[in-house]
């Protein structure tokens, strides 16, 4: 009797709870647990009021390294060049107001070049949102046009998981930036913390990874009955990940089409193959962009019609049928309408492409590629990246050839500011491998690339990192020389001085009667002196003949370097498609005089 109540006792006894008591801690604690929980390693940031509470936790820590920049856009740019080259998530912090306001342009340049970040703002307290406190903003207001996903944490106990849903945002379907504002009242209060899980992902945003097996299937007999086939790849293909990369070579390889790459995708193919066409768009290569014109089949991977790519649109690629593959469903048919749409993540498509093709009978169905080759060989035979040599001065270009010539063979990063120098370094510096070009494409950011070789070379210390710049561009973000002389980032700054805004001057040539209006740097810092002023080396090159030698001395100096390499300064940067134009009326170097521009600054070709 007494073992049968034992049991009835036993039986109406609860189950023990075998879930996890929460841990309790702060809210700043509970920043810095989920961003490690995450894999982070590495913040960068501007401590300021309103985030104190998270610097303060920082201290007391080990396991992240919180890299202080000296401008809330510099630390942004440096978490982008962190981002882009090693495909994880940047992390920037910054303090309310004007620190979230000043990472205001990294969030749209990052939005719009599909890069992942993870921006923790500091806010004003919850009772005090509304009242125009001190260093209060509209965070969300303000970022929910430039962002991906925003957040206002308003209770300590969801703090967990927002930042963990931030993350999967960031990273899943189209990458972008995620940005988070954070009451100080919340990061002293007392919070639950909830490790990552599948409980993190966002309840609605499950983005569509893997195509239509009907519309591979249908891909493949586009491309099996094609004659002027070609690959349009974009940054896509980059950030989709290592595999993307290699399906996209082997699927090219495999179908023998000629192959083209925007700004943001190079490297995802190699420069030096055959299937190369380079870079295509406003100033892409001749035979790049008369191939997308001619094509009777256009297949773009991970790219988004971008108007310097496509230019006039009504005449863009007028006689082909069009293949979309897009992680975006909102890409397609944006710009251009297509005649098939993939919708799923790049390195998914490509690989049932890759089978399906393999699976034809190839004997049967591979298309004949000779015509089509040939004509790309009589375009390749322009040579339209050409340029006048100079024996006393050094063109922009052949200082481009040679930084590449003397680094080709390191392990190399190279990041860029905007203008003339960006697309110089386009055509002449060639990539074989993706993740080693980071640049602003979309949103075209001046200063991007001071700050994003910083966050390169973070990323990789052993690494020979270069930015390849402009004076007026650098000029942006030149006190981020402070941090990399502070946490000993020997970055290299390759700057070609033209002492114009480059890109602004030749546009002013070109299409407005060569009116320079603002556009000459009348007053110029001395780089060699501000370089030594910041503590690092200093060098500069003023003819051909001393280039390589300074090249190397800003390559072998263990530290930040300042180069300042004085180029031609009226070298315009060709070939150009001009705008309202079309990819076949492209106008190649020697082909501008003075008689082909009219009273009204129009370019008469």
């Amino acid at each position: 009797m007494a073992d049968a109540s034992s049991a009835l006792k036993a039986a109406e006894k609860p189950e023990t709870d075998t879930r996890e008591t929460p841990e309790i801690m702060t809210g700043a604690e509970v920043v810095l647990r989920a961003l490690v929980d995450q894999g982070v390693d590495t913040i960068f940031g501007y401590p300021g009021g309103a985030v104190l509470p998270i610097y303060d936790a920082l201290h007391q820590q080990d396991k992240i390294r919180h890299l202080l920049m000296r401008h809330e856009q510099g630390a942004g740019h440096a978490a982008e060049g962190y981002a882009r080259s090693t495909g994880k998530p940047g992390v920037v912090l910054v303090t309310s107001g004007p620190g979230a306001t000043n990472a205001v342009t990294p969030i749209a340049d990052a939005m719009l070049d599909s890069i992942p970040l993870v921006v923790i703002t500091g806010q004003v307290p919850r009772a005090l949102i509304g009242s125009d406190a001190f260093q209060e903003c509209d965070t969300v207001g303000i970022t929910r046009a430039c962002c991906k996903h925003n957040y206002l944490v308003d209770d300590p106990d969801k703090l967990a998981h927002i930042i963990h849903e931030a993350f999967y945002v960031a990273t899943h379907g189209r990458p972008g930036p995620v940005v988070i504002d954070i009451p100080k009242d919340v990061q002293f209060a007392a919070a639950k913390y909830e490790k990552p899980g599948p409980t993190a992902e966002h309840r609605t945003y499950h983005p569509k990874v893997d195509a239509s097996p009907e519309a591979v299937a249908e891909a493949i007999r586009m491309m099996a009955s094609a004659s002027k086939p070609v690959f349009y790849t974009g940054g896509g293909v980059i950030n989709s990940g290592p595999e993307a990369v290699r399906l996209l070579r082997e699927l090219v390889r495999a179908t023998g089409f000629p192959v083209t790459s925007t700004l943001m995708g190079l490297g995802s193919y190699p420069a030096s193959d055959r299937q190369w066409l380079g870079m295509l768009g406003m100033h892409g290569s001749y035979e790049a962009n008369n191939a997308m014109h001619d094509c009777d089949l256009m297949i773009c991977v991970g790219a988004r019609f971008d108007d310097r790519v496509t230019g006039r649109l009504d005449a863009f690629s007028p006689t082909s049928r069009k293949i979309h593959i897009d992680i975006d469903p909102s890409s397609i048919n944006k710009n251009v309408k297509v005649d098939l749409a993939l919708i799923g993540d790049c390195a998914h498509v490509l690989e049932d492409m890759v089978e399906a093709w393999n699976g034809l009978d190839q004997d049967r169905t591979r298309p004949d590629l000779t015509a089509w080759y040939g004509e790309i060989d009589a375009w390749r035979a322009v040579n339209s990246f050409s340029y006048e040599k100079s024996d006393v001065a050094i063109k922009p270009q052949y200082a481009i050839e040679r930084l590449y010539q003397l680094t080709k063979d390191r392990d190399t990063y190279i990041s860029t500011e905007v203008g003339q120098h960006q697309m110089w370094a386009a055509q002449h510096y060639h990539f074989e491998e993706p993740n080693r070009w980071m640049t602003s494409g979309g949103l075209g950011t001046m200063g991007y690339g001071l700050p994003a070789a910083f966050g390169i070379q973070a990323a990789h210390p052993g690494s020979l990192v270069i930015d390849i710049a402009g004076e007026a561009s650098v000029q942006m973000t030149m006190q981020e020389m402070s941090a990399a002389v502070q946490h000993r980032m020997p970055i290299k700054i390759f700057i070609l001085n033209n002492e114009y805004m480059g890109m602004v001057r030749q546009w002013q040539q070109l299409l407005h009667g060569g009116r320079y209006s603002h556009s000459y740097s009348d007053a110029l810092p001395d780089f060699v002196k501000m370089a030594e002023a910041f503590g690092c080396l200093g060098l500069r090159a003023e003819t051909p003949d001393e280039l390589d030698d300074k090249i190397r001395a800003m390559i072998d100096y263990d530290g930040p370097v300042l180069f300042d390499c004085r180029v031609t300064k009226e070298e315009n940067c060709f070939p150009m498609i001009p705008s309202g134009k079309a990819h076949n009326e492209m106008i190649l170097p020697g082909e501008i005089r003075g008689d082909e521009i009219n009273d009204d600054g129009k370019v008469l070709v």
